[in-house]
């Protein structure tokens, strides 16, 4: 078996992984990387020039995973597409957004490449796909050959899974982007392990980070919530920048439990956009036996209004109020963007972090100011004094390093490959694995590079 990681940069962006297990060649996601525009933020596809792709494999819906799928799938017209049956409906979704969102950065940006697909060509694509259920081990057959694959419930995000693939005495386990403790909307993932596996590829997302000793995924929860009814009850506001697929839904849902339960004063809920769109895509995957628990009266309930449209830099929006705000890393020209800059000079708000934010996000430098600290909205050309109340808060879709780690001991491979991480999340795995009770060859592989596992 040889693996090749297509993401030019390595870390976490561009996800997509070149599987050769006997006779089959399996593509392994297409993301697009965030930080990077154009061609330059997809893998390196142009290494796949003279592959026929067998197969297609999708582990879920977040861009840097979905975000160049249509670009691969139209380069290789023989390839099978393969994914769970929730990302099967809502990867259209999230590739019309995109298509949407790159038309708007051509003019803006002049990227005069973009948009990279069309409407019509995710349209298209959708005909290509195939729904796989999870915990169902599926044949691909290729001039007498057969490839196994089985899809495992993921957690992280609803549809998510992590793929086994098996031919012969040949096999290789996925994890994908994995989430063993339940949320709100989605149970954790699956605690079945494979075994006599050859080969594991683990995410290495959180390998720089621990959790506080002590602390629980139900403790910050309560925490986050003890902050919202603190803010609304002295007259302040609140927003929670949040990733659209899955983190937006799931904020709503503790919302709704918190209101329920009288532990939030009663106040407006604002939301917009894509997520809110989504929120009747869950409501639909939720009547027809998926594992996700999400239905759209928690909108009614909630009362959840349309975000105001007029937000300018240095006012405070109408308040007591929660504002949950696309996107989580607070990317320029976004609702959160442009929230931060009305809200954060205003001591009596809060602005609450509640997913992973990369270091060179706008989102990180509100998160790491200070009182005082002043913070450049670049695109608003506006200059604020950071005085709001900003706390992180550990409610990650990704699972604990620890976790990670007795999962790898647990399935006992006979290789390692690190993926999904930055390199001092792969160190540490590479330095915690190397020092455990494995006998497993680890390897950080170089991007680009063919390894053989």
């Amino acid at each position: 078996m040889y693996i090749t990681d297509l993401n030019r940069a390595g870390g976490i962006g561009a996800n997509s992984l070149f599987v050769e297990i006997g006779p089959f060649r399996v593509l392994v996601d297409a993301g697009m990387h965030p930080k990077a525009v154009g061609r330059e933020a997809m893998p390196r596809f142009e290494l796949l020039d003279d592959v026929a792709l067998d197969l297609i494999i999708l582990t879920h819906c977040h861009l840097d995973h979905l975000g160049s799928l249509p670009v691969v799938a139209r380069e290789h017209p023989g390839a099978e597409i393969w994914m769970s049956r929730e990302s099967a409906v809502l990867a259209p979704r999230m590739m019309r957004n995109s298509v949407r969102v790159m038309s708007r950065q051509r003019e803006e940006a002049d990227i005069p490449e973009y948009p990279l697909f069309t409407d019509g060509e995710v349209k298209a694509l959708e005909e290509r796909f195939t729904p796989i259920p999870i915990g169902h081990t599926s044949q691909l057959h290729v001039n007498g050959q057969v490839l196994e694959v089985e899809f495992y419930h993921a957690g992280h995000v609803p549809g998510a899974v992590s793929v086994l693939l098996r031919h012969g005495k040949e096999s290789i386990m996925l994890s994908g982007d994995v989430l063993f403790t339940d949320q709100h909307i989605l149970p954790g993932a699956s605690r079945d392990i494979p075994k006599n596996v050859n080969a594991l590829v683990l995410e290495t997302t959180r390998g720089g980070t621990s959790r506080e000793p002590g602390q629980s995924r139900d403790e910050e929860i309560e925490r986050l919530v003890d902050t919202i009814a603190d803010t609304i009850s002295q007259g302040g506001s609140v927003l929670l920048p949040v990733f659209a697929l899955g983190r937006m839904q799931e904020i709503l849902s503790i919302l709704h439990e918190g209101f329920q339960e009288k532990l939030i004063p009663e106040c407006p809920v604002y939301t917009s956009g894509l997520g809110m769109d989504l929120a009747n895509y869950f409501d639909y995957l939720s009547k027809k036996n998926s594992p996700l628990r999400f239905r759209k009266r928690i909108l009614k309930d909630l009362n959840v209004r349309r975000m105001p449209r007029d937000i300018f830099p240095g006012k405070n929006p109408p308040g007591p109020a929660i504002y949950v705000a696309s996107s989580g890393m607070m990317v320029a020209n976004t609702p959160s963007y442009r929230l931060a800059a009305a809200m954060i000079g205003e001591p009596s708000n809060a602005i609450c972090f509640v997913g992973y934010c990369d270091p060179d996000a706008h989102g990180y430098k509100v998160l790491s100011s200070k009182p005082g600290d002043s913070i450049l909205f670049e695109t608003l050309d506006y200059r604020a004094t950071s005085r709001a109340n900003i706390e992180r808060f550990d409610l990650s879709s990704h699972a604990d390093r620890e976790e990670l780690l007795d999962y790898a001991i647990a399935m006992n491979p006979g290789t390692v490959i690190l993926s999904h991480g930055d390199p001092d999340a792969r160190g540490w795995f590479e330095e915690e694995l190397y020092a455990s009770v494995l006998d497993s060859r680890i390897i950080d592989p170089e991007p680009l590079k063919r390894v053989h596992c």
